[in-house]
């Protein structure tokens, strides 16, 4: 079983399985390549002078899988509760995690699909969101959502920082105490 299984690579998902596998929790991130990060360009991504959307999406996966994380290409048709955890069903097999978190972007079906309660969207062209606390926890016990889907901005600098957020969160509950990454130079 999973740690937590994050299901969408875009910057929400994967800025948390880069968080999560660092963190030594056992990380499977799900990508169906259907994100709209993939489409935009980024002048005004922190960090970046300039950056290709694919481009981007390809270093968060790199960078997750560098640190520990694994990284399917599938399709997630279902998420269930199950003794202990939940079961994600794709169009490929079944997993089991403790944790799921939903970073599918503009996307909302597959939330809708398995219950998790939305809300009206407030950015422009998103109409429907999960509604979250502010933890990024839904009304399913242990599956949480980051991002645009969350209803954070769609600009990917803050939905990136809200997959962070999140990932803190879970990792947190995980360890049953506050957990806190950060690194130094090295000499």
């Amino acid at each position: 079983m999973y740690d937590i299984i994050v299901i969408g690579a875009g910057p929400a998902g994967a800025s948390a399985a880069i968080f999560t596998a660092k963190a030594g929790k056992q990380t499977l991130l799900l990508e169906n390549n259907k994100g709209m990060t993939k489409r935009a360009w980024f002048e005004n991504y922190y960090g970046i002078t300039e950056i290709g959307g694919p481009d981007l999406v390809d270093t968060g996966k790199k960078q997750a899988v560098r640190l520990g994380a694994e990284l399917k290409e599938e399709t997630v048709t279902g998420v269930s509760p199950i003794e202990g955890g939940l079961s994600v069903v794709t169009d490929q097999g079944t997993y089991e995690a403790k944790h799921v978190l939903l970073a599918t972007g503009a996307l909302v079906d597959l939330a809708q699909h398995i219950g998790v309660a939305t809300k009206p969207g407030t950015e422009p062209r998103i109409k429907t969101v999960a509604d979250v606390d502010p933890a990024g926890r839904t009304n399913i016990p242990g599956v949480w959502a980051a991002g645009t889907v969350a209803g954070v901005s769609v600009h990917a600098v803050i939905t990136a920082g809200d997959g962070a957020k999140v990932a803190i969160n879970i990792i947190s509950e995980l360890n049953g105490e506050r957990y806190v990454d950060h690194d130094v130079l090295k000499a």
